[in-house]
C-alpha cells in the first residue's frame, strides 16, 4: 500500500491512503501541539486492533456473542534498550464459551498481519528520490527475485514466466503505471494468488492465480494489461471534459456516427447478425447506445471496429453496448496474440458452460481418482483443503467432451455453504489447475464461511443476477441438483491442446497457441455462433477482446433499454452543479428523478459514473436522500418528510448521518404540527443531538443551509480526488495511443 504523507503545521502529518486520512502529531512536551497520536502511538495501536479483529471474525463465524469480548495490550519496554519491546496482549472471553472456541480464538489471534510482519522481520529500504513518481515498479519487484535468464516455462505460455514478468513489468512501467502488490495468499500446497493494484489509484487492481508465485503474478500482471488494453479500469466512469472532447475519447479508431432523425440506428453499426440479438423486437434507439464516458451524445454514438471472424469484415460495435453487457468477459493480454486468443476463448467458454450448467441444472460427472492421480500437483491442493474440512468434488465440466471446461465444487459443512469454481483451457491439466486456483483466489479460510447454501429452488439459480454474481465472484446459488450422483452426461478425458516437448522453443509454443486458438474459435462455428475480435498493440503488449453475440454477455440483452448505463446522462451535470441549480432547475431534476423508476438506493456513485470518496457524504449518497435534501431546498416540507421517515427505517448509512436525519426529522415533525412550537423544543432538542448537528437541521428546514454535508462540485471535478486520481490513470493509456499514431505516421504506417 502506497501511504503519501503531506507536512503540515509545526510536527502533524498528513498521511494519506486508499480513502483514508489520517494525522499524526507529537506530545506538547515533545515540541508538538498534542493535537493527534503520534506515529508510534498507531503503531502500538495497530497490534492491539489486529489481533482483536481476528478474534471478532472466528466468533462471528460461529456465531459466538461477542458483546462480552474486552482486550488489552500493554507494551512493556526494556530498560536496557528502549527499542526492544514486549507487546502483552490479554483477551477477556465471556462466560461459558466452550474449551476448543477458546483454542480457536487464541489460534486466531495468533494470525494477525500485524504480529506476523513483525516476527518475520520487516526491512526499510530508506532513499531520497528527484521525482517520487519515476520509480514506477520499486513497490512490483521487492521480493519477486524476477530473473530474466531463468526459463520457467508453463503451458499457454509462450515465452518463459521470468521473462513474462520482466516484459510486463517493464510495459507498466513505461506507462507510469506504479503497481504495487497488497497481498498474497498461499493457504493449500501449489495454489498462489495475490492482489495488484496501480498505487498511484487503487481502483485499477486485478487478481492473479496461479500454481507457483510466479506463474500467480504472471497472471495478475496479464489480467492488468488486459484491463488496461480494453479500458475495462475505467468502464461506465465519466471521463472529464479534457478527453469527452479529444480527438477520440476511447481509441484512435474509433468512429462516431449520428441517429436517423426519428432516433433510428445508423446503419453504420452492427450487422444483421448482431441486430437479430440486440434488437430482436425494433426497440432499441440510437440514444440508447450514446456512451457514459464522453457524454458528448451531439458528437453521435462512438463506436470501436471488431473483425468478423467468418469472413473478415469489420462491424462497429457501440462503446456503450460492449459496457453494459459484457463486462470483462472475452478480454486477454499475452505475449503473443495467440497466447491471448487462447486464454480469451477458454474464459468464455469457461462463463457460458458454467452457466448452462447452473441454469440447467445439470448434475457433472466425478473425474475418476485415476485420471487425478496423473495430476500430483493438484491432488495436493485438494487434499489440503480435505484437511482443513472442506470436502472437494472434481467434476467434468465438458458436457461429454464438447468444450474445454472443469470445475471444482467446494463444501463448507460448518456453514452449509458451497462454492462451484470452473476453469477452461485446451489442456485438461490446466483447465483442471484453473479451477482449482479459481477457488481460492484471494481468499483465507474463514472468507470460505461466507458461501451461499445450495437450493432446490429453480427459480433463485435462473434469474438473471445469479449468473451475475457468479461471473464477479463465483458466490451465486448453486441447485441441489447440481450435487446428484447420478451424472446428466459421461464423463470423457478430453484435450484440445496440441502436445509440446518440455523443450519447445517460443516459436513452437507459438504455433501450439495458433492452433488451439483455431480449434476453439472452430467450436464456436460448430454451435453456429458468430465471433468478432477487437486487437490492442498500442500499449506494448499484445491483446484482444472477443466478443460473441448471444453467448459471451454477462448482463441481459434488454439491460441496454431498461437498464442502460448511459441514463447517468440524464443526470450528471445537475447533480455535479447541484449547489449552482436554481429553483426551476431542482424542480426539473428532481421531476426526473421521480419518473425514472429508479430504485431509491441506487448510489449516486454508480448513477452518474463518478467514484466519490467512499467516507464523504456524496460517497454514500442514494437516490433517496438526493431527492429528499433537494426537497428540502425548495422549501417542499412534507415531500422531504416523508423521505426522511423512510431513510431512518431503512438507513444504511454513516451513525453520524443518521442521527442528522432523526434531529430533522423531529425538527420537521414540530415545524408541520400548528400547535408546536420549535423554541419550546429547541434546547432539549441541543441536549440530544448536539448544536452543531441541530443547527444544521435547523438551516436546512428554513433554507439557511442548502444539501448539508455535500460538498460543492462541478463538471470540473474539483474536489473529487479519488475520480480525479482513475483519469490521471486513463490518461496515461490515452497519452500512449495518441503518441502510438503519431509513430505509425512518422513510420509511414
Amino acid at each position: 500500500m502506497q501511504i503519501k504523507v503531506n507536512f503540515l503545521d509545526n510536527l502533524r502529518l498528513e498521511g494519506k491512503f486508499d480513502d483514508f486520512t489520517v494525522i499524526s502529531d507529537q506530545p506538547i512536551r515533545y515540541k508538538g501541539d498534542g493535537s493527534a497520536p503520534g506515529p508510534f502511538d498507531y503503531f502500538l495501536a495497530s497490534s492491539a486492533m489486529c489481533a482483536a479483529y481476528f478474534a471478532k471474525v472466528y466468533c462471528i463465524a460461529r456465531d459466538i456473542p461477542t458483546e462480552n469480548l474486552r482486550l488489552v495490550q500493554n507494551n512493556i519496554v526494556d530498560p536496557e534498550n528502549r527499542y526492544k519491546q514486549l507487546l502483552k496482549i490479554q483477551l477477556e472471553l465471556p462466560e461459558g464459551i466452550a474449551e476448543k472456541d477458546r483454542l480457536g480464538i487464541l489460534r486466531s489471534m495468533e494470525r494477525c498481519t500485524v504480529k506476523r510482519a513483525i516476527q518475520t522481520g520487516i526491512e526499510f529500504d530508506i532513499e531520497v528520490v528527484d521525482n517520487l513518481d519515476d520509480d514506477a515498479q520499486a513497490l512490483l519487484l521487492v521480493g519477486t527475485a524476477v530473473d530474466e535468464q531463468a526459463t520457467t516455462y508453463i503451458p499457454g505460455k509462450d515465452l518463459p514466466l521470468e521473462q513474462t514478468i520482466a516484459n510486463m513489468t517493464g510495459l507498466l512501467a513505461d506507462l507510469g503505471m506504479k503497481i504495487e502488490i497488497a497481498s498474497w495468499r498461499n493457504i493449500v500446497p501449489n495454489v498462489w494468488s495475490l492482489h495488484i493494484r496501480d498505487a498511484a489509484s487503487p481502483m485499477c487492481f486485478t487478481n492473479g492465480k496461479g500454481a507457483t508465485k510466479e506463474s500467480a503474478l504472471a497472471s495478475a500482471l496479464g489480467e492488468f494489461l488486459e484491463r488496461l488494453n480494453c479500458n475495462f479500469f475505467y468502464n461506465d466512469q465519466f471521463f472529464g471534459e479534457e478527453i469527452a472532447n479529444a480527438e477520440f475519447v476511447h481509441y484512435p479508431n474509433e468512429q462516431w456516427f449520428q441517429p436517423g432523425p426519428n432516433d433510428e440506428l445508423p446503419e453504420a453499426i452492427l450487422d444483421d447478425y448482431c441486430l437479430a440479438i440486440y434488437n430482436a423486437d425494433g426497440e432499441l434507439c440510437g440514444s440508447h447506445l450514446f456512451d457514459t464516458n464522453s457524454g458528448k451524445s451531439e458528437r453521435g454514438i462512438v463506436s470501436l471496429p471488431f473483425v468478423r471472424q467468418s469472413d473478415g469484415e469489420t462491424v462497429y460495435f457501440p462503446s456503450n453496448l460492449i459496457e453494459n453487457l459484457f463486462l470483462s468477459n472475452g478480454m486477454s493480454a499475452g505475449n503473443t496474440l495467440a497466447e491471448a486468443q487462447v486464454q480469451c476463448l477458454s474464459e468464455i467458454f469457461e462463463r457460458a458452460v458454467k452457466r448452462q450448467i447452473l441454469e440447467d441444472e445439470i448434475a457433472l460427472p466425478d473425474v475418476p481418482d485415476e485420471v487425478l492421480a496423473k495430476y500430483p500437483g493438484i491432488v495436493a491442493g485438494i487434499q489440503g483443503l480435505e484437511e482443513q474440512g472442506f470436502p472437494v468434488l472434481v467434476k467434468d465440466a465438458s458436457l461429454g467432451g464438447q468444450f474445454p471446461v472443469m470445475c471444482v465444487t467446494l463444501m463448507n459443512p460448518r456453514t452449509g455453504g458451497v462454492f462451484a469454481s470452473f476453469g477452461a483451457h485446451p489442456s485438461f491439466e490446466v483447465a483442471l489447475e484453473r479451477s482449482l486456483t479459481e477457488l481460492l483466489q484471494g481468499r483465507s479460510f474463514e472468507g470460505l464461511n461466507d458461501l451461499p447454501q445450495p437450493t432446490f429452488e429453480s427459480n433463485a439459480v435462473t434469474e438473471p443476477n445469479n449468473f451475475v454474481e457468479h461471473f464477479i465472484d463465483s458466490t451465486g446459488l448453486v441447485s441441489w441438483r447440481f450435487f446428484s450422483a447420478k451424472a446428466d452426461v459421461d464423463f470423457v478425458e478430453w484435450d484440445f491442446a496440441v502436445a509440446l516437448q518440455a523443450d519447445a522453443s517460443p516459436d513452437e509454443r507459438k504455433h501450439a497457441n495458433q492452433e488451439e486458438a483455431a480449434t476453439l474459435f472452430g467450436i464456436l462455428e460448430t454451435i453456429g455462433l458468430e465471433s468478432y475480435m477487437a486487437t490492442y498493440n498500442d500499449l506494448g503488449v499484445p491483446a484482444c477482446r472477443i466478443l460473441v453475440p448471444g453467448y459471451s454477455e454477462v448482463y441481459p440483452v434488454d439491460d441496454l433499454i431498461y437498464d442502460n448505463t448511459n441514463k447517468a446522462l440524464y443526470f450528471r451535470d445537475d447533480i455535479l452543479n447541484l449547489h449552482r441549480l436554481d429553483e426551476e432547475q431542482l424542480v426539473d431534476l428532481v421531476e426526473r428523478l421521480e419518473v425514472s423508476e429508479l430504485d431509491d438506493y441506487t448510489d449516486i456513485t454508480t448513477l452518474i459514473g463518478i467514484e466519490f470518496d467512499d467516507n464523504t457524504v456524496w460517497g454514500q449518497l442514494t437516490m433517496l436522500e438526493l431527492k429528499l435534501l433537494i426537497y428540502l431546498a425548495l422549501g417542499q416540507q412534507e415531500e422531504a418528510k416523508e423521505l426522511v421517515e423512510t431513510f431512518l427505517q431503512f438507513n444504511d448509512n454513516t451513525v453520524e448521518r443518521g442521527l442528522f436525519y432523526q434531529a430533522l426529522n423531529c425538527v420537521l415533525e414540530v415545524t408541520l404540527d400548528g400547535e408546536l412550537a420549535l423554541a419550546d423544543f429547541s434546547h432539549n432538542f441541543g441536549r440530544m443531538f448536539g448544536g452543531e448537528r441541530l443547527a444544521a437541521a435547523l438551516g436546512s428546514v428554513d433554507g439557511s443551509v442548502r444539501f448539508y454535508g455535500l460538498e460543492e462540485t462541478s463538471m470540473d471535478l474539483e474536489g473529487l480526488d479519488k475520480h480525479v486520481r482513475l483519469i490521471d490513470s486513463y490518461k496515461k493509456l490515452h497519452a500512449a495511443r495518441a503518441a502510438s499514431v503519431i509513430m505509425a505516421q512518422d513510420s509511414g504506417g
